[in-house]
């Protein structure tokens, strides 16, 4: 699933494509996914002009003006990539909305709806939502009163709404283990199960600690890593675990720097001692039993 970084790299390597152009055609080729694509999406897009590029946790948004958002959701393997005027889009059985982007028109001939040939055109280009396990979402909305968004955490890099001492606050509240907390999207928006294995690796934490057994030094050890960790990887664009792509079809780097997630059985490349892995939330998660206490 994308997280934070991997969210934050489609959003820098889209926002110079798209900010300031306007939508001028929506196809919606399959409306079911986690959340029913809206029947009025076309509607409510064709016309209006992307007006800046941001992203909430694991959200990514495109501002429309007027209170209103272009929102997407990735899910497990939701991609959204942009497709440059100088071919037509030929769709792909995954590819669930096509939005036309200003330019000229659709090639001569095409019928009016058609979506052979999408985003053809001199100065034409696309936006391409692909998911094929469908548990990605997109939908407009205003993001000041959409439940989505609304009801998240703080950002990790928010230093007032996440930081040890309001993690530390949570020992009184919780007996879940630390990983199931920094894994809630009501704590601390955009982590994921990637990116929380790390965390902890770097702070030095097991990911089965319960929360009560966290103290304060060590809550801010979590925060400080993970805020470093989120910045490597997006330094890096990402982690390509499985099939991660950025706006124009590019790999993540950041999996090659991977200390923990996915090593079980290899040596720790700090103290060489051999990773192992356990399931925690229904995750598979990974440490080291020398580096993490």
């Amino acid at each position: 699933m994308p997280e934070l970084p991997e969210v934050e790299t489609v959003r820098r390597s889209l926002a110079p494509l798209v900010v300031g152009r306007t939508i001028e055609d929506v196809v919606v080729r399959c409306r079911k996914l986690r959340r029913p694509v809206p029947r009025d999406l076309a509607a409510r897009l064709v016309g209006q002009t992307i007006c800046a590029a941001h992203r909430r946790g694991k959200y990514l948004l495109f501002d429309l003006g007027g209170g209103r958002s272009w929102i997407f959701h990735f899910g497990m393997s939701g991609r959204l990539l942009h497709v440059d005027g100088s071919r037509a889009v030929e769709p792909g059985k995954h590819d669930h909305v096509i939005a036309r982007l200003e330019g000229k028109a659709k090639r001569k001939g095409a019928r009016k709806g058609a979506t052979e040939g999408v985003g053809a055109g001199r100065g034409a280009g696309a936006l391409v939502f692909n998911d094929p396990r469908r548990f990605g979402l997109t939908l407009v909305d205003d993001p000041a009163s959409c439940p989505l968004l609304t009801e998240l955490g703080p950002e990790p890099f928010d230093q007032a709404g996440f930081n040890a001492d309001r993690l530390a606050e949570l020992r009184r509240r919780t007996n879940r283990t630390v990983k199931d907390v920094l894994m809630d999207q009501h704590v601390v928006a955009g982590l994921g199960n990637i990116y929380v294995n790390e965390i902890l690796f770097q702070a030095g934490v097991r990911p089965r600690r319960r929360m009560t057994r966290v103290k304060l030094p060590e809550c801010e050890r979590i925060v400080d890593a993970t805020r470093a960790v989120l910045r490597e990887a997006i330094e890096h664009r990402g982690s390509t675990v499985a099939d991660f792509l950025d706006g124009i079809g590019r790999k993540g780097g950041y999996q090659w720097r991977h200390q923990v997630y996915d090593r079980a059985g290899q040596p720790c490349q700090t103290c060489g001692a051999t990773i192992k892995a356990v399931v925690v939330a229904q995750r598979s998660s990974f440490y080291c039993p020398h580096c993490q206490v």
